[in-house]
């Protein structure tokens, strides 16, 4: 099963796909042209069924195989949101829309699962039901969370699911993936310290929340170095530092950190948790200052399912011949709540040489669809044997 001689003759078409979303980037769950061409390609490679507006703007589409195979449908997703960022690649294709762009390879992931559903519409060389999902809103608006809400599965009988994203800078045509824990758990929070504002050349008759704040920063890092089990994987990060006061000689009133923290596993999450409440609260008192957390919980890890990672594993080799054992990655996806429904496996393809993913300057590497193509069509005639 290796790279389909049809995807390299599909190419043109599919990176023209591409570069087309590309161009017309949508952020979170406003994808609505992106979501009405890819259902009227899927209708017209003659799909079985094509549902929009699962999620909001998400799309499914079934396709069955030339056996119904006892009812067995197995799902495949791509995410098709870009990002608020400004593009600065300066491609032909780029981004027509002032601060969005598909930075992160939405645009790739879309094409290359529209080609698969081509390809399988085609041959149907499989006994069951595929579903093809495409989804909104992976980045930040827990789009895979809505359309299971939504029904996802339970509608369309799904029983498996797997899905992929690109890596640039890791071998073109490398697949990696590990099983168990994969993507973490990503929060978020927010901390307003408010003391007691004044003139700068007088600090001993203010609160300074600036300098609260700065104890709070150098505390939290005690987190992961001293309340954590050290064999255990958790950042936190402070990402910003904001007070109410731009002057040079004003102590302000209030400051606001807001950060990130990034987890594996269930039970150190809700230490995390507890620790940052109590290391802020006890640091704002001991400074005769008050301090109020917002903590946002965001996705949950991203964990494989060993059996269907062994077949995901399996398909990829037989593609490429490559596919590492992967680190633990502490980016999030929110692929994780697909996972907590049904079992599968998310996997990671190497797109060689670039700048990296959420960067102005990244650009889905086309070269790497026909590996991706094949791997969704190794996957549904695998797990669909006719």
């Amino acid at each position: 099963m290796p790279i389909r001689n049809r995807f390299a003759e599909m190419l043109p078409e599919i990176a023209a796909w591409r570069q087309d979303f590309h161009a017309h980037p949508e952020l979170r769950f406003e994808c609505h042209r992106t979501a009405h061409i890819v259902a009227d390609k899927l209708r017209a490679f003659g799909c079985d069924e094509v549902v929009e507006g699962i999620g909001v703007t998400g799309v499914v589409g079934l396709i069955h195989g030339r056996a119904r195979g006892a009812g067995r449908v197995v799902g495949l997703r791509a995410d098709m949101d870009a990002l608020p960022i400004h593009e600065a690649t300066g491609k032909p294709y780029a981004s027509i829309h002032h601060g969005k762009m598909h930075a992160c390879g939405h645009d790739g992931h879309t094409a290359m699962l529209l080609g698969a559903a081509k390809y399988l519409a085609e041959t149907r060389n499989f006994a069951g039901t595929i579903a093809v999902i495409f989804q909104p809103a992976e980045e930040g608006g827990a789009g895979a969370k809505v359309m299971c809400e939504a029904g996802l599965m339970e509608r369309f009988g799904i029983q498996e699911v797997y899905a992929m994203h690109n890596r640039p800078g890791h071998p073109l045509g490398e697949f990696n993936i590990r099983a168990g824990a994969f993507y973490a758990a990503c929060d978020e929070f927010r901390i307003t310290v408010e003391g007691r504002g004044g003139h700068a050349a007088k600090p001993h008759a203010t609160v300074d929340p600036v300098v609260v704040a700065s104890q709070m920063i150098m505390a939290l890092q005690t987190i992961a170095s001293r309340n954590a089990d050290p064999t255990q994987n958790v950042v936190v990060s402070i990402c910003g530092v904001r007070s109410e006061s731009e002057a040079f000689n004003v102590i302000p009133q209030r400051v606001e950190l807001r950060g990130t923290i990034r987890t594996h596993d269930a039970a150190l999450r809700k230490l995390v948790e507890t620790r940052l409440h109590a290391m802020v609260e006890g640091v704002a008192t001991s400074f005769g200052a008050r301090a109020e957390v917002e903590f946002v919980e965001g996705y949950p890890a991203m964990v494989n399912h060993a059996a269907e990672t062994d077949i995901a594993r399996k398909v990829a080799l037989e593609v490429s011949g490559q596919c590492q054992e992967a680190g633990y990655n502490m980016g999030g996806e929110d692929f994780s709540y697909m996972l907590e429904e049904r079992p599968g496996a998310y996997i990671v393809l190497g797109a060689g040489d670039g700048a990296g993913l959420h960067h102005p300057e990244y650009d889905f590497n086309d070269e790497i669809i026909p590996y991706g193509c094949s791997w969704f069509v190794g996957i549904a005639e695998t797990r669909l044997e006719a």
